[in-house]
């Protein structure tokens, strides 16, 4: 028996209290994993609770802005009926869309089949549908009808102007049609090199001096 103590050795006598603060190093880790695991179940209760919200959220508001589209799309061509679809119903939040579009008169179904003046008219209308949904204040909208011709600048005019009982629209222009269609007409000349003049005169006014 004295063989074998002997052969353990030295007795470490710090062993005790070596075993101690090892033991509470080891319970602070477990905490610290235990704190961690439990606040990543949280996070992804939350990213869950979050998503779900986001998705129910985001189709409800494309669903209105689905409609609007329809709406608004056979007021500014005229008829025909259009609508907005995701490429991917399993996932809305990353599905992509799809335009789909039948102009009055027209066997079309793909936004690329439309002429320039079309496809401007099938973007204003998103727009527009986007806006009705939540209208903003003020809104600046820079030569949006330029591909248009006469026939639909005029209803683009129109629809604008109805749009403007609940936001004020500040156009960039060069039609006849949009002007006239305007409560202000704001212009920039320069009768002398260099030195430019603003020009400012109401739609009725200007309407006196064309006749």
């Amino acid at each position: 028996m004295k063989n074998r103590i002997k052969a353990l050795g030295a007795v470490n006598v710090g062993a005790v209290v070596e075993y101690r603060e090892v033991s509470e190093r080891y319970q602070f880790l477990k905490g610290q994993i235990e704190d961690v695991e439990k606040s990543k179940a949280q996070l992804l209760e939350l990213i869950q609770d979050l998503t779900k919200h986001m998705r129910q959220q985001f189709t409800e508001r494309f669903a209105q802005i689905n409609q609007n589209f329809g709406q608004i799309f056979r007021e500014l061509f005229g008829g025909g009926a259009a609508e907005l679809s995701f490429t991917d119903d399993s996932d809305v939040l990353t599905s992509g869309i799809e335009i789909k579009v039948h102009p009055p008169g027209k066997i079309v179904t793909h936004i690329e089949s439309l002429s320039g003046g079309e496809k401007a008219l099938v973007a204003i209308s998103i727009y527009f549908a986007i806006m009705r949904v939540n209208p903003p204040p003020f809104c600046v909208l820079d030569e949006i009808e330029a591909a248009l011709d006469d026939v639909n600048v005029a209803r683009f005019a129109q629809y604008l102007r109805r749009m403007s009982r609940n936001s004020q629209f500040i156009t960039i222009t060069h039609r006849r049609g949009t002007m006239e269609g305007s409560d202000m007409l704001y212009g920039v000349t320069m009768q002398d090199q260099g030195i430019s003049k603003l020009l400012a005169l109401r739609t009725e006014e200007a309407a006196e001096f064309g006749t």
